[in-house]
């Protein structure tokens, strides 16, 4: 099973990025968890300036942009 970390908060970004994220892992029948984390201090933690940020299994792999439901299913193959 894999965690996704989507770092952000309420911006537009953000939520474009969780919606992305979540329709392609329900299409991909992929199992993971799925975590919305808006709190700064959090967020700080894995050193990063800019937001939406996806990180999967405890790496970040896209930062401060929205990716494509394309760029995601590859991350996740």
């Amino acid at each position: 099973m894999k965690t996704i970390k989507i770092l952000g908060t309420s911006c537009a970004k953000c939520k474009q990025m969780e919606s992305i994220v979540r329709s392609t892992i329900a299409e991909m029948g992929v199992e993971a968890t799925v975590e919305k984390i808006e709190d700064i201090e959090k967020i700080m933690e894995y050193n990063v300036l800019v937001t939406p940020v996806l990180v999967i299994d405890e790496e970040i792999k896209i930062k401060g942009f929205v990716p494509s439901s394309a760029q995601v299913k590859a991350l996740l193959a």
